[in-house]
């Protein structure tokens, strides 16, 4: 598959809009309708996702093929709909079972293959919070694993977690997702702009972003596993960097959020024996990226701070200076989440400054935004 092709040169106000690029605006006539998606139908209940209304039609047809204990429950608020688990899906593993069987038959009948098919499904399961900006307090994967091996459904402990569900299928239901990026640089000490970076190559055999430039290490944040345990994982697995060096030498310098909706080539409907399938519908995204960097240390051996392919998820790895970075950034090279990961290194090494970058605080807002969480 072949790589991206240099894009005209952009601001990087435009190159943090191409990844920010949605808000949510329910008074907007001409903006498609987003559903809330609670816990439970009611105003009491937290927010969890928006779904799109061909999610909410397809929802409602479920609940009509088990009408005898139907999964959903669909209140209007001031006129407006919202949707919730029904009444008897109260603990995180009864919700878990749900969203497990539905998203898998949904997969096997060909439902929004562009999202979940066989080719996009990544069998790895993402923990849903009740709070997106809460405690990451989700189980382990060996305590999940045995609450279904034993089919606990003792209620819930009143944590932030609130069930799992798979990977791929977070974008259908609207739901935060979570990463870890970071950074891996080195800096001469008499020379404080003299910053260089390891830069990977996507591999281009991958489903997303192939043969894009992407930051140092970077991966999602499974149901079960810590935030920095995650990071841990990816930089043996992406990077081939030893646990023992992470762990000492990386240092967690906050996070970037952003709304990324990406417009599929084609709307496909098609007519089945259970009804209308709809394929190649937007891919959505909520996402919160944690953020960390790892200095290789004045003096140390630079041969143990050099990330080397161990996966077949990246190609090769080159130390770029910064400058070269940013031109690449700005002709469209880089995969999109990853650009505003570096631009917000750039800010908090002082290379990219308010006197020097008229938008400034836009990006700075792009990078940082609560997904208009307050008016789901």
């Amino acid at each position: 598959m072949a790589g991206p092709t240099a894009s005209a040169p952009q601001t990087l106000l435009q190159v943090v809009q191409t990844c920010d690029n949605f808000t949510v605006d329910h008074n907007d006539p001409a903006a498609e309708p987003l559903v809330p998606w609670r816990l439970a139908a009611d105003l009491s209940s937290p927010a969890i996702g928006l779904l799109r209304p061909a999610i909410v039609a397809q929802l409602r047809e479920e609940n009509t093929r088990a009408s005898d204990s139907p999964s959903w429950e669909f209140a209007e608020h001031a006129g407006r709909l919202c949707v919730g688990f029904a009444p008897h899906l109260k603990t995180s593993l009864a919700r878990t079972r749900v969203m497990k069987e539905l998203c898998e038959r949904w997969r096997d009948e060909g439902r929004w293959a562009d999202v979940i098919g066989p080719r996009k499904w990544r069998d790895e399961m993402y923990p849903v919070f009740r709070n997106p900006f809460g405690a990451h307090d989700a189980p382990t994967a060996e305590a999940q694993l045995a609450q279904l091996l034993d089919q606990d459904d003792a209620a819930d402990d009143g944590g932030n977690y609130a069930f799992m569900m798979e990977r791929a299928a977070c974008a259908l239901f609207g739901v935060v997702t979570y990463g870890v990026h970071m950074s891996v640089y080195e800096a001469d000490e008499d020379a404080p702009r003299s910053c260089r970076m390891w830069v990977p190559m996507r591999a281009r055999t991958k489903q997303t972003w192939p043969g894009y430039f992407d930051n140092s290490v970077a991966g999602g944040i499974p149901s079960g596993l810590g935030i920095f345990e995650s990071l841990v994982k990816e930089s043996m697995e992406e990077a081939s960097l030893e646990e023992d060096i992470v762990r000492e030498h990386a240092r967690p310098v906050g996070t970037i959020s952003y709304f990324y909706r990406h417009v599929c080539a084609t709307l496909v409907i098609t007519a089945g024996a259970d009804g209308l399938c709809i394929l190649g519908l937007l891919r959505d995204g909520f996402n919160r990226r944690y953020v960390f960097d790892l200095r290789t240390p004045p003096g140390a051996d630079k041969s143990r701070f050099i990330p080397k392919p161990l996966d077949d998820e990246v190609e090769s790895f080159e130390l770029l200076p910064l400058e070269e970075i940013v031109q690449r950034i700005r002709h469209g090279l880089f995969k999109a989440n990853t650009a505003l990961v570096i631009l917000d290194f750039m800010v908090r090494q002082g290379y990219l400054t308010p006197d020097d970058e008229p938008d400034y605080h836009d990006i700075l807002t792009h990078m940082h935004t609560r997904f208009d969480y307050e008016i789901w």
